[in-house]
């Protein structure tokens, strides 16, 4: 039976390390303060923006929500980004999404400045990954990153199957991966339409999936001993599953992340590591 990947652990040790650098930076009279854009009232953001101001205030980190209209347009949002941008007491910037019909979000992400971009989804820290020096990075993605450092595993030629190509975990799981030589496939609807998905994820020594489907995954498609890091998150009736069929693939896992208390912990910690980076950078501390 797989060994569970503790996800709150990791997250202490992380937030204890960002605890420090908060005081030193408090020592010098510098306070962090990120700003949540949202637009309209969308339930699912305020449970997650008001998780993240807990989370912020427990370690020193000022956190405001800009709430802006959900008819704004495109324009207007990127109006109020660039007043951000521009305010030298805001350290960092999330962008709630999804953002209204007919604006352009990978336009509108482009836009938060790269020294103030605490998601990591603007296209100059992106491409930092693509360089092997990631300064900050989309936070799920060096979520899973952090776990496979936890875990002490050496990627050189490590099968790697990684489930799911989006922006935010896909595509920089991937290259982060890669470049310490794992040999990393990515899978997408293609895979599965043609037939494939399960004979990649067969071989898969470590298997990522970030699909957001429930149970996508069956537990009897895992390989003896393979490392599991289930990203989903799903509402299946009253309970919160991952993407991977967990009863059934903890047994053949080596190890494996639960959901809820995996990814997520870690993911929420590497948003407050990433705003205090980026605000040592911001004044030259």
């Amino acid at each position: 039976m797989g060994n569970l990947i503790d996800g709150k652990i990791i997250a202490e040790k992380i937030k204890e390390e960002v605890k420090k650098e908060i005081e030193h930076l408090k020592s010098k009279g510098i306070i962090p303060k990120l700003i949540a854009v949202s637009l309209g009232e969308n339930p699912a953001s305020m449970v997650y923006m008001n998780q993240q101001k807990k989370n912020c205030e427990k370690i020193g980190i000022n956190y405001e929500i800009l709430s802006l209209s959900e008819n704004i347009d495109e324009s207007g949002i990127i109006e109020n980004i660039d007043r951000l941008n521009k305010n030298q007491e805001v350290s960092g910037i999330i962008l709630q999404l999804p953002l209204p019909k007919g604006v352009d979000t990978r336009k509108v992400q482009s836009k938060i400045s790269p020294e103030k971009d605490v998601e990591g989804v603007n296209p100059t820290n992106m491409g930092w990954i693509v360089y092997g020096k990631p300064f900050v990075g989309p936070c799920t993605a060096l979520a899973v990153k952090e776990i496979i450092n936890y875990l002490g595993i050496d990627l050189y030629g490590k099968e790697v199957v990684m489930v799911g190509h989006s922006d935010i975990v896909g595509k920089p799981v991937a290259l982060l991966l890669v470049d310490k030589f794992a040999t990393t496939t990515i899978c997408h609807i293609g895979t599965s339409d043609a037939g494939k998905l399960e004979e990649h994820v067969k071989r898969a020594e470590i298997l990522i999936v970030a699909v957001g489907k429930a149970n996508l995954i069956p537990g009897d498609w895992i390989r003896e001993g393979a490392i599991v890091i289930d990203v989903g998150i799903n509402k299946v009736g009253d309970k919160i599953v991952g993407d991977v069929e967990f009863e059934k693939a903890k047994e053949k896992a080596s190890w494996i992340t639960p959901v809820p208390g995996g990814v997520g912990p870690i993911t929420t910690a590497i948003l407050l590591r990433n705003t205090v980076l980026l605000t040592k950078l911001q004044k030259g501390v």
